[in-house]
């Protein structure tokens, strides 16, 4: 199950300033392309408010909230697929993720120098999927010529897969990110073992400095995303890593003097959060409370083979309620009372927002 996403973009964009926020990792954000060569890592607990009410319900003695991996990883630049800025090495750290955050810079400031000299972000997004489509189409061409080799030898199933790569290799040749490629479940499997990077999910940051003076550059990237289906977050990764600084006070009191009722971090959060395909459910009782992760359609032994494989060996049934039931009747035992606790073998699909407790016998 993938937990982590990637921070990608040109040069100067502020990957390195909102990963900084995010972790408060401190990774260097120097004002000059490739300052980051080597990716840095952090994990960040998950915002989820269903948590802190779930422990006001059923006080524990810890709460553990869900974590995801975000991955800050040096500017591509024009050239990389061919190796220009060592781009054959990011590029690398690309394919090892599960998701990307595609931050986009949408503002002016002399002393931030673009690497393009001047701020287009539709032009910056255009560099950066040209150069993913171009490493795809690389691999891809390398994988026909393999199996080309090895075809002579009669290979049924290697003739389909060849064919199925061929249609691949036209659509990225057409622009066409992977992602993107109407293609059957069956076919996609052809392509999974070569991790292509325009296979990953996209969402766009859209790195702003001055909300309303940007305005423009937001509309702009707002409705290039939709008509991919993508998603965005706007931000200002210098304001968040201002208020990254504060204390939890002032960063409550600078939310309640800007009408702001939660930071840009945390919609980036939750957005990578679901753009993983990833779910919560809870465990409650006097010892923890804890947010569990899973892929969205989990059946319940594999859900709690997240807490321990022996949960998934031996399981027997799993005791479930919603959060919703608990919110509204304040308590377990109320939500008992209420007839709400449902018993659930192992087709179940967990859904998210359940608090659960398994049965097992090793």
């Amino acid at each position: 199950m993938g937990l982590n996403c990637g921070i990608v973009g040109l040069p100067n964009v502020g990957k390195s300033t909102i990963f900084n926020a995010l972790t408060s990792s401190g990774a260097a954000s120097e004002n000059y392309p490739f300052c980051t060569i080597d990716p840095n890592v952090g994990v960040v607990a998950v915002p989820d408010e269903r948590l802190n009410q779930i422990t006001e319900f059923i006080p524990p003695e810890k709460t553990i909230p869900a974590m995801v991996e975000f991955v800050d990883i040096a500017g591509l630049v024009k050239g990389a697929s061919k190796g220009e800025g060592l781009g054959n090495k990011f590029l690398g750290h690309i394919k090892s993720v599960n998701a990307i955050l595609h931050v986009v810079r949408c503002f002016e400031k002399e002393d931030t120098v673009h690497v393009e000299g001047t701020v287009d972000p539709i032009r910056d997004i255009e560099i950066i999927h040209t150069e993913l489509l171009l490493a795809d189409i690389e691999t891809v061409e390398k994988r026909i010529l393999k199996n080309e080799k090895l075809c002579k030898a009669g290979d049924k199933k290697l003739l389909e897969d060849t064919a199925v790569l061929k249609e691949v290799l036209e659509g990225l040749n057409n622009g066409t990110p992977l992602r993107l490629l109407s293609l059957s479940d069956e076919k996609r499997l052809c392509t999974e073992d070569l991790h292509l990077i325009t296979a990953k999910p996209v969402l766009y940051v859209i790195n702003v400095f001055d909300f309303e003076k940007d305005k423009g550059y937001i509309d702009t990237i707002t409705a290039y995303a939709e008509k991919e289906g993508s998603k965005c977050v706007v931000l200002s990764g210098d304001v968040e890593a201002e208020i990254a600084r504060m204390d939890p006070e002032e960063q409550a009191e600078y939310y309640e003097d800007m009408g702001i009722k939660e930071s840009g971090l945390k919609r980036l959060i939750r957005e990578a959060y679901t753009l993983l395909g990833l779910g919560t459910y809870f465990t409650a009782g006097p010892k923890e409370v804890r947010a569990w992760t899973i892929s969205n359609g989990t059946k319940a032994p594999q859900a709690a083979g997240v807490i321990h494989s022996d949960f998934e060996r031996g399981f027997i049934r799993a005791e479930v309620f919603g959060y919703d039931d608990l919110a509204m009747h304040k308590s377990e035992l109320k939500v008992k009372e209420k007839g709400l606790l449902r018993i659930e073998g192992k087709d179940y699909v967990v859904k998210d927002g359940d608090i659960m407790h398994f049965r097992f016998n090793v």
